[in-house]
């Protein structure tokens, strides 16, 4: 399990191409074992911490509480930053 962030994502091509130069296709049962890890729920919201780069849905920048994973994922935060942003035309009447 500890291996699994980086020997895992080596084997599915996620970090560099050092996968195709050790020949990981050629292990059927290392693949399996990395899919399988992959999509345990703890390994989704964990790889989602910290994370600063890639779909804004699963950046997950700080976490303080359990339901930080579903309120304060970085699409989120944007999302009510845009819409809690001031403009010339706040307080205009129509």
């Amino acid at each position: 399990m500890a291996i699994w962030p980086w020997y895992g994502a080596l084997v599915k091509g996620l970090v560099y191409d050092a996968g195709e130069f050790l020949q990981v296709q050629d292990y059927k049962n290392v693949l399996r074992w990395t899919d399988q890890i992959a999509a345990r729920p703890a390994v989704k919201r964990g790889r989602m911490v910290n994370r600063v780069t890639g779909d804004p849905a699963s950046q997950l920048r700080e976490r303080h509480d359990a339901s930080d994973f579903d309120l304060r994922t970085q699409d989120k935060l944007e999302l009510s930053r845009w819409r809690l942003k001031p403009n010339k035309y706040w307080g205009l009447r129509h």
